[in-house]
């Protein structure tokens, strides 16, 4: 009787998982749709949990001012914190400020400084990392938590994979970051577990003129396009 339980239990969940598929390309039908359209942009990333009187969330909304001021758009997850800051910046500089919002039991709620046309819903995780992959002209990284590290270390493996182009990966803070790079280059690269030009993909910067500075430089004659 258990071991019928089990499998009545198994194949109920392999209907759910078949029609979860219309759901899972729904959201990647509109995600490239509404992203499509934009134009290019540049990423921030960082804590959800970055008050606004703090040194980081002050240097987000310099360094996105900035970068709208150059040109690109910006791109965040869409809720408080850096993610806010970011917004912010784009929003101040007048320039294109998108919001990937995720659907989360805590912590997110959209932001109010993503322009009323591009923002975005998504339950996916995995499908509002595309977007965020896709359509990005460059990553940057402020201190943040373990999805900061996920969005920033996906980065790096699909660039070192060649799975997607190269493109800037910035982190700003070098105070916070410095840490984490010794650690790559003095236990992962000592291991052998990477290569030592891997560590050319990551820049640790800490102003916003070295920000606009490593994305114009990078993109001084080359195209700005998709990333796959």
């Amino acid at each position: 009787m258990r071991k019928e339980q089990h499998h009545k239990g198994w194949n109920e969940i392999k209907i759910n998982d078949s029609w979860a598929i219309f759901k899972i390309m729904g959201e990647f039908v509109t995600g490239f749709e509404k992203m499509s359209a934009i134009g290019p942009c540049v990423s921030i990333f960082g804590s959800a949990r970055t008050r606004e009187n703090m040194e980081y969330y002050k240097l987000a909304v310099q360094i996105t001012k900035s970068i709208s001021e150059a040109g690109y758009g910006i791109i965040t997850g869409g809720g408080p914190g850096i993610m806010e800051a970011g917004n912010r910046g784009a929003h101040l500089a007048g320039g294109t400020s998108v919001g990937l919002n995720i659907d989360l039991p805590f912590e997110q709620h959209d932001n109010p400084y993503i322009d009323s046309d591009k923002s975005l819903d998504f339950d996916y995780f995995f499908v509002r990392k595309v977007m965020f992959v896709k359509y990005s002209q460059g990553f940057v990284v402020l201190p943040g938590g373990f999805g900061t590290l996920d969005e920033l270390f996906e980065a790096i493996t699909l660039i070192q994979t060649n799975k997607i182009e190269k493109f800037p990966i910035i982190l700003v803070g070098s105070k916070f970051w410095s840490g984490l790079l010794e650690w790559i280059k003095g236990t992962m690269l000592d291991a052998g577990n990477i290569s030592p030009e891997d560590l050319d993909l990551i820049k640790i910067v800490d102003d916003e003129k070295e920000v606009v500075n490593i994305l114009d430089t990078f993109y001084k004659g080359r195209a700005l396009t998709p990333n796959f």
